[in-house]
């Protein structure tokens, strides 16, 4: 799979371009979230980072946690590489805080506080960096946890340098995207992140066919891109009540759930194209031993899809 990487360009006071930057390079994965830290993005909006973080603060009530916060000094040595040249030596000895990391809500936050053009222009270039990331990440998620001598699970949560993680896309780039994968009980961290990045996938509608879902269900669909519809076939017998349906549909809609007793297996449809084989209910996989696997032959999307019409 060929590497995506947003480029925007950077340009000085007499707005002329001096250097272009590779977004991608930027990013780096601190608590489980994509961020870039503020010295990158100041030096992206082009302004001072300690004018960046100010305007931050007069505004704290639009940066929670999830949005915003700073690091600490062992998330700063993961990243050691994400602090500019430029902001280094801005007053006297450099800066004298921990940098401020900004998610993805963040960033976008930022180009509504900031009001300029360049803002609104790299905050979209950015976004466009990050979903490009996460597809990445989501799609080679199976390859890269068997490249163990590239020590690329620190590659997908830390990305300390740019030629590691190059060696990561070159490898990739050379071998077929697996189709298959195998849980053994206790991966439930691994079997929730593979799950969730099948079904992001999903652009129009996925269709569940679990015996036995339940609220646990429920908040891995929920992980789904807005406007995807969700329709769930389940057991009579299983534990969703149409409290948990209204509650799940208020916020991520639209969810339609059907009783019926015609299936022993487990099925992801996704957009009416591509079917995952799931050996475990949704709500344990990583609690025992699983598998799931791409079926590779349309015609038996096309035989399911048939075979749910006349439930």
């Amino acid at each position: 799979m060929e590497k995506k990487d947003e480029i925007i360009e950077v340009y000085n006071e007499d707005d002329i371009a001096v250097t272009s930057v590779k977004v991608g390079g930027l990013i780096h994965i601190i608590r489980g979230k994509q961020v870039i830290l503020d010295s990158d993005l100041a030096m992206l909006y082009q302004v001072d980072t300690g004018a960046l973080n100010r305007a931050v603060k007069r505004n704290k009530k639009r940066f929670p946690d999830d949005f915003c916060f700073q690091l600490t000094e062992e998330e700063l040595l993961r990243c050691q590489n994400g602090i500019s040249k430029k902001d280094a030596s801005e007053g006297r000895g450099g800066r004298r805080y921990m940098p401020y990391a900004f998610t993805e809500q963040g960033i976008s936050m930022l180009s509504a506080i900031l009001r300029s053009d360049v803002a609104i222009n790299v905050s979209i270039g950015i976004m466009r960096a990050f979903v490009e990331m996460r597809k990445f990440l989501a799609t080679n998620s199976l390859i890269l946890n068997r490249i163990d001598d590239l020590e690329v699970k620190q590659l997908q949560y830390q990305k300390s340098t740019d030629e590691r993680f190059d060696k990561v896309f070159q490898y990739i780039e050379d071998h077929a995207e697996s189709e298959q994968k195998v849980f053994f009980d206790g991966q439930i961290y691994d079997a929730f992140s593979l799950i969730t990045s099948i079904i992001q996938k999903a652009q129009k509608e996925i269709i569940l066919i679990d015996g036995y879902v339940d609220i646990d269900t429920l908040n891995i669909l929920a992980k789904k891109n807005a406007g995807v519809d969700v329709k769930i076939y389940t057991y009579a017998s299983a534990r969703l009540t149409n409290t948990d349906i209204a509650n799940f549909n208020s916020q991520y809609p639209n969810l339609t759930v059907k009783k019926t007793q015609v299936f022993h297996d487990r099925f992801i449809i996704l957009d009416g194209k591509a079917a995952y084989h799931v050996g475990a209910s949704l709500k344990d996989a990583g609690r025992k031993c699983f598998g799931i696997s791409l079926l590779g032959d349309p015609g038996l999307v096309t035989d399911l899809l048939n075979r749910l019409s006349t439930v």
